[in-house]
């Protein structure tokens, strides 16, 4: 069964360009104009098995907020439109992926009940170049919203923003991956009510 999607937006802000096939083998082609995020990005794909390209325009010479958000609101478009009627997944998913000093915990449920539940330890400064970590929470509500996903992120500890926010990533994707997967025993959607 093909799961793919090819999504555009264009604003006076940023213009973006998805495709994704969700039965991959992580192959990825991505900029966005902002490399810390290229490379976050980089790593969902890999450790989720998404084939994904992804080109992003955006006025980052004003922020990095707009193009990182409207990244997360595309992606989140192109793996609703990919999963369809959701019939056959799993449905739910959870990784706890380490970092060095960093330690994630990522749970999904593809409900079609889009919320966010974001705790980080205290963390004030950047990592990688300007990049705001902070902004990170906006790509994931966006893309939360726009998939119909009920997301909890929540790192235990890190010392290192750099690690902290990679070991997000790698938990997303690995998360993301176990809930769209398949197991044969579901026949339609697995919910009580029969629909999502």
């Amino acid at each position: 069964m093909k799961r793919m999607a090819e999504v555009k937006r264009k604003t006076k802000e940023t213009e973006i360009n998805i495709k994704l096939d969700i039965n991959g083998t992580g192959n990825h082609e991505i900029t966005s104009g902002i490399p810390f995020f290229d490379h976050m990005l980089s790593l969902f794909a890999v450790h989720g098995f998404f084939d994904v390209s992804i080109f992003a325009k955006g006025d980052i010479e004003v922020d990095f907020h707009h193009t990182v958000e409207d990244v997360g609101l595309v992606l989140g478009d192109a793996f609703h439109k990919a999963l369809g009627d959701r019939k056959g997944i799993k449905r739910y998913g959870h990784a706890v992926v380490p970092m060095d000093d960093a330690l994630t915990s990522v749970t999904v449920d593809l409900s079609n009940r889009p919320f966010l539940v974001y705790n980080i330890p205290g963390i004030t400064r950047s990592s990688g170049g300007s990049f705001d970590i902070h902004i990170a929470k906006e790509f994931f509500r966006a893309f939360a919203t726009r998939s119909g996903m009920n997301l909890h992120i929540n790192v235990f500890y890190g010392e290192n923003d750099h690690h902290v926010v990679e070991s997000i990533f790698k938990a997303f994707g690995r998360a993301l991956d176990q809930a769209t997967s398949f197991d044969e025993r579901i026949t339609n959607v697995r919910s009580t009510k029969g629909s999502l």
